[in-house]
C-alpha cells in the first residue's frame, strides 16, 4: 500500500482524520461528549433514568438497561433531510444503526452493575462527511464513561459497570486502493465499504461489511480487517488520553 498521499484530502491510505472530542456539550445529559472525525461531527449525550423498561419487570431480569437512539439532523448534509418525525416513522437506516450503537455498548457493560437503571445514550449528527455510525460509537463510549463516573462521584453506583471501551471505524476499498476511515466522497463511491466495532482489549463485538456492486478477495477481508484494528488502536489510545484528562480534573 503507498504511503504517499493520494485522497482528496491529502491523507495517506491508512491514515485517520483529525479526531477531537469536547466533553460537556450537553450540560443537562449526566455525560456528553462532540466526537468530530474530520468534518462529521456528532453531538452524543447519556442520561441515567432510574428505571427500567416495563419488559424487564415483567420478565423478572435484573439488573439495569442501555439502550440508544441516533439521528441526523436536518441540516446535517448537503440537502436538508426530513425528520423521521415528519414521516411518521424511523427509517431503515435510522433503525439499523442504534441497534448497532446499542449492541456495541451493551458488549462491554455489566448491566448487574448498573442497578435498576437506564443508560440512554443520544447521537445527533449536526454535521456528516461519512462514517457518522463508527464517530457515534466511538462518542457514546465516551460520554456513557463520563455520566458513570458522575454516579460513581455522586455513589449511585458502588463500580464501574464498564468493563473496557470501545471504538468503530470503516475501511474500504475506493479506486483499487484500501483507505481507512473513509469520508462522504470515498464511501459513496466504494467499491468495499466495512464498519468494523472493537473494544479496547482489541475483541471484535461486529464486522458489518458488503460489496457495493463488487465483490472481495479472503486476502482483502483480511487486509481490510487488519487495516481497521490499526486505525481502532489510535481511537481507543486518543479515547483513553481524553478519559484521562477529564477524570483527572474532575
Amino acid at each position: 500500500m503507498s504511503a504517499t498521499p493520494t485522497r482528496a484530502d491529502g491523507r495517506r491510505p491508512a491514515q485517520l482524520r483529525p479526531i477531537t472530542f469536547e466533553a460537556n456539550i450537553a450540560p443537562h445529559a449526566t455525560g456528553s461528549v462532540l466526537v468530530s472525525f474530520g468534518a462529521t461531527r456528532v453531538i452524543c449525550a447519556a442520561t441515567i433514568e432510574p428505571k427500567v423498561p416495563s419488559w424487564m419487570r415483567q420478565q423478572g431480569v435484573k439488573g439495569g438497561w442501555l439502550t440508544a437512539e441516533y439521528s441526523m439532523l436536518p441540516y446535517s448534509t448537503l440537502d436538508r433531510k426530513p425528520r423521521d418525525i415528519a414521516k411518521g416513522k424511523l427509517d431503515g437506516r435510522t433503525v439499523e444503526i442504534q441497534r448497532l450503537i446499542g449492541r456495541s455498548l451493551r458488549a462491554i457493560i455489566d448491566l448487574q452493575k448498573l442497578g435498576d437503571n437506564t443508560l440512554w445514550v443520544d447521537c445527533d449528527v449536526i454535521q456528516a462527511d461519512g462514517g457518522t455510525r463508527t464517530a457515534s460509537i466511538t462518542g457514546a463510549y465516551l460520554a456513557a464513561r463520563l455520566a458513570v463516573q458522575k454516579l460513581l462521584d455522586d455513589r449511585k453506583l458502588a463500580e464501574n459497570p464498564l468493563l473496557d471501551s470501545v471504538a468503530a471505524v470503516s475501511v474500504g476499498v475506493f479506486n483499487n486502493q484500501e483507505l481507512l476511515d473513509l469520508n462522504y466522497v470515498e464511501d459513496k463511491d466504494a467499491e468495499v465499504d466495512f464498519n468494523v466495532v472493537m473494544t479496547g482489549q482489541g475483541r471484535f463485538v461486529e464486522v458489518q461489511g458488503a460489496g457495493e456492486e463488487a465483490t472481495f478477495t479472503q486476502d482483502q477481508l483480511t487486509s481490510l480487517v487488519a487495516l481497521a484494528q490499526k486505525g481502532l488502536k489510535e481511537v481507543s489510545g486518543l479515547q483513553t488520553a481524553f478519559l484521562t484528562k477529564q477524570l483527572l480534573a474532575r
